[in-house]
């Protein structure tokens, strides 16, 4: 009962940690286009090993994959800033970058509060 206790504690640990990534990768992207976001991305890598066999790993996971595509895309959109014809474009790759992450981020949050892994 005591392991119980402890193992529970230390989940919502993980899970508090993980809520606050969400929230640190949503204002990065709400007030810095996603600019900051490599601040909770490597406390993403430092968290999770440790979380390891829980369903908050799948959390981690995903807020770093969901980084690196979404700076992927915003590098492809960058490349069509430079010729001025094919500049819109660029912002609609960026749109779409942006909604994607934004999606991904609103995802994990309600999955990490229903204590639902996720996929991949």
């Amino acid at each position: 009962m005591a392991q119980e206790i402890v193992f529970d504690r230390e989940l919502e640990s993980f899970k508090s940690t993980a809520w606050w990534l969400y929230v640190f990768h949503g204002l990065s992207l709400a007030f810095s286009l996603g600019a900051l976001s490599f601040i909770p991305l490597i406390i993403s890598y430092l968290k999770r090993p440790d979380t390891a066999g829980t369903f908050v790993y799948s959390h981690h996971s995903w807020q770093i994959r969901s980084f690196w595509w979404y700076l992927v895309w915003m590098a492809v959109g960058a490349l069509f800033i430079i010729p001025v014809i094919t500049f819109p474009i660029a912002w609609m790759i960026w749109s779409i970058a942006w909604i994607w992450k934004a999606y991904r981020l609103i995802r994990g949050f309600l999955d990490l509060n229903a204590n639902k892994p996720m996929p991949g």
